[in-house]
């Protein structure tokens, strides 16, 4: 018998009231409303990438009847008028999401980057990572989010690992359950649920679930004592949701299931064993499970699309990120239904568990009186000068010197006034990617302490004379903003050409000072450099932190973790 929910227990705590409105919802819907409720649409500011068709939002919410909502892009005013809108038309409150894993700029365009789960462990203070939620939270809320999906609680084993390298929060159970908990107790400041990611676990393996299934190779014991500890913390902690990985956890799988073999393994987010079996029955988690994005390859390669959109839900995941087709998927879905691959007792479990949520945040009470949609005056919030004191505060404590093994420091305009400033970014015109803006910054900022930089053009491979180089240059700094989404299983820097000379050849024919802004593994790729610093972002109070320890104005104050000299020796020398 499945586990099924209990709407008075942690994470609802429901008052007869909420669960009476629940039951009665629920008594009340058609079939094609029960199916509506189990999907989260994505909106853009724009054409829609994912739903293929020409449907306002009005009719996408009268028609499908859907549950949740997330968007993509958008400035505050923006985000909160869509929002508003949406509450406005739709007959049962929406579930609003963002993607807050490092402050509020994961809720608009102008939000509030406070620190990344990297920055946070390397910082090795939980009140940064408590600042993250806090500002995520506040900021969210103003316009009219109510749920986040973060943080991740993923645990990066593997350096090679891009996927969540700067969105874990360590490399041991015990540094994510320090500072994702500190994360979730600012995020509570706000009225907003709290949706962990990426069960059974990311950080294992090198490959993203974006292009391929993921697997999470540990055994049962390994992955008991890593990520259970970190999943069972939560769930004790109260946390509403739990976002399911398109990855597998085979020696796990065919522990609870004997009779499976590798043909038959499948993701999180269509595996009974997992969804249900280890979550909610052996782990007795009684909220809500949501399918990352449907998109992804490590689902939609699993099996025909018709098939594995009903079997989502058959498996124990209760709502369905995203569509692709929406009028197509909405209609596998009521099949599956109308076909018994989804029960009745797993639609009613389901629309208890996703209800649940929206009574626990009081919405329908909201809806009833008039007071679900936010105000424009709440967007003073976003930006605000207490959140840009955390931003700063977090730049200071995270800033990390790797390495220095020549001494070259400190960074000074009498001694490197002519300084070549070489950058290198990630792909061009993705779904999250470097700009112009970072080395605009770094050219104004270093023109304003005294410097004379010049930037160096990529795209050659002929150095020319070393002497000439070093009669001009007086120190290089070397910055790399390599960021990128979905488009490669894993992201390293990049050359532009073969042994391009932006490559730092010249790290002995002057001074080179090397600046990660994202990833924080790059040594591997440039380990002849002597001074390397882990930035992890690019705001301005990032790169001026960055210079004022360079300059020894500041001092370091970040650690590093031993995944950064990716097993070679001689990154360290």
């Amino acid at each position: 018998m499945p586990q099924l929910v209990d709407l008075t227990a942690t994470p609802y705590n429901l008052d007869q009231g909420q669960i009476d409105w629940v039951e009665q919802t629920i008594s009340a819907m058609s079939d094609e409303e029960k199916v509506g409720q189990l999907f989260t649409n994505l909106f853009f500011f724009g054409e829609d990438a994912f739903s293929g068709n020409a449907l306002t939002n009005g009719e996408i919410l009268a028609k499908y009847h859907i549950g949740g909502a997330r968007y993509q892009g958008g400035t505050a005013q923006q985000v909160q008028e869509l929002i508003n809108q949406l509450q406005a038309e739709s007959k049962i409150p929406l579930l609003v999401a963002a993607n807050c894993d490092a402050g509020g700029n994961g809720a608009c365009n102008d939000g509030t980057y406070i620190a990344s789960g990297a920055q946070c462990e390397a910082s090795r203070d939980p009140q940064v990572a408590r600042d993250a939620g806090y500002v995520s939270g506040r900021e969210a809320t103003a316009l009219g989010v109510t749920t986040n999906f973060d943080p991740c609680v993923d645990i990066l084993f593997n350096w090679r690992n891009t996927i969540v390298n700067t969105r874990a929060y360590g490399t041991t159970a015990e540094d994510v359950i320090t500072y994702t908990s500190a994360y979730i107790e600012g995020l509570r400041e706000s009225e907003i649920v709290t949706c962990i990611k990426h069960f059974p676990g990311d950080g294992t393996e090198e490959r993203d679930q974006h292009l391929v299934l993921g697997v999470n190779e540990l055994d049962v014991e390994a992955w008991d004592q890593s990520f259970g500890k970190v999943y069972r913390h939560h769930i004790d902690n109260g946390v509403e949701m739990f976002m399911a990985g398109h990855i597998a956890l085979p020696e796990y799988q065919k522990k609870l299931d004997p009779s499976l073999s590798n043909a038959d393994i499948l993701p999180a987010t269509l595996a009974p064993e997992l969804a249900t079996g280890l979550l909610k029955e052996q782990l007795g988690f009684n909220g809500m499970l949501i399918t990352d994005a449907s998109h992804m390859l490590g689902m939609t390669a699993a099996m025909q699309r018709k098939d594995y959109v009903p079997r989502a839900i058959a498996a124990g995941c209760d709502m369905f990120l995203f569509f692709n087709q929406i009028d197509e998927d909405w209609t596998y879905m009521l099949q599956g239904y109308r076909e018994g691959v989804i029960t009745e007792e797993r639609m009613t479990d389901a629309l208890r568990r996703i209800l649940g949520l929206k009574a626990k945040l009081r919405l329908h009470e909201k809806q009833a009186a008039g007071t679900l949609a936010k105000r424009p005056e709440e967007l003073e919030v976003v930006g605000c000068p207490e959140h840009l004191e955390m931003r700063r505060q977090a730049a200071d404590k995270g800033i990390t010197l790797v390495k220095n093994s020549l001494d070259q420091l400190p960074l000074n305009p009498t001694d490197h006034k002519r300084i070549r400033l070489y950058y290198v970014a990630g792909e061009k015109g993705g779904l999250y990617s470097g700009n112009d803006a970072t080395v605009k910054t770094y050219v104004e900022e270093l023109t304003r302490r005294g410097y004379e930089p010049t930037v160096h053009e990529n795209g050659s491979r002929v150095k020319g004379s070393i002497e000439q180089f070093k009669a001009e240059t007086d120190a290089a700094l070397f910055i790399a903003e390599v960021v990128g989404y979905g488009a490669q299983n894993n992201y390293r820097i990049q050359w532009s050409t073969a042994m391009g000379n932006e490559i730092p050849w010249y790290v002995h024919e002057v001074p080179t000072f090397a600046v990660s802004h994202n990833f924080t593994t790059h040594l591997h790729d440039i380990t002849m450099v002597k001074c390397y610093v882990n930035a992890y972002a690019s705001n301005p109070d990032i790169i001026a932190g960055v210079l004022d320890k360079l300059e020894g104005t500041s001092e370091f104050k970040g650690t590093a973790n031993d995944l950064v000299w990716a097993g070679k020796w001689q990154a360290r020398l």
